[in-house]
């Protein structure tokens, strides 16, 4: 079994840079302030723009509308536009963002295990 300065040094070895590091791709994907809270929020069928605002006030509208767009660009969520009026708009997590709901139990059993005690 390796130890995790052999893990690491393999990962040096093979990714000179970060840019071709799994984690590093995925964190940047889900990074910046307020998506992943978003994401979880839409897995929960929280899945208008108001009842996202609502659940996250301290998120401005023009963020909120910013990384919906940037989820939606990266394939995680899907936004469809209903023709009526007024306008309405549901958004739901693709394939591959509905991959990301075991990534969040495994979250929040850590969170819950290590700092909600």
């Amino acid at each position: 079994m390796k130890t995790n300065l052999e893990t690491l040094n393999d990962l040096q070895k093979s990714n000179q840079n970060t840019e071709n590091c799994a984690v590093t791709v995925a964190l940047n994907l889900l990074g910046g302030k307020w998506k992943t809270a978003i994401i979880y929020l839409i897995s929960l069928d929280v899945n208008r723009f108001g009842q996202l605002q609502k659940m996250i006030p301290e998120c401005s509208k023009r963020m909120m509308t910013s990384r919906l767009r940037e989820l939606e660009k990266d394939g995680i969520i899907h936004r469809e536009v209903f023709a009526q009026v007024p306008p309405k708009v549901i958004y739901t997590l693709t394939e591959k963002g509905e991959k990301l709901n075991p990534v969040f139990s495994a979250l929040k059993k850590w969170g819950t295990d290590n700092f909600m005690q």
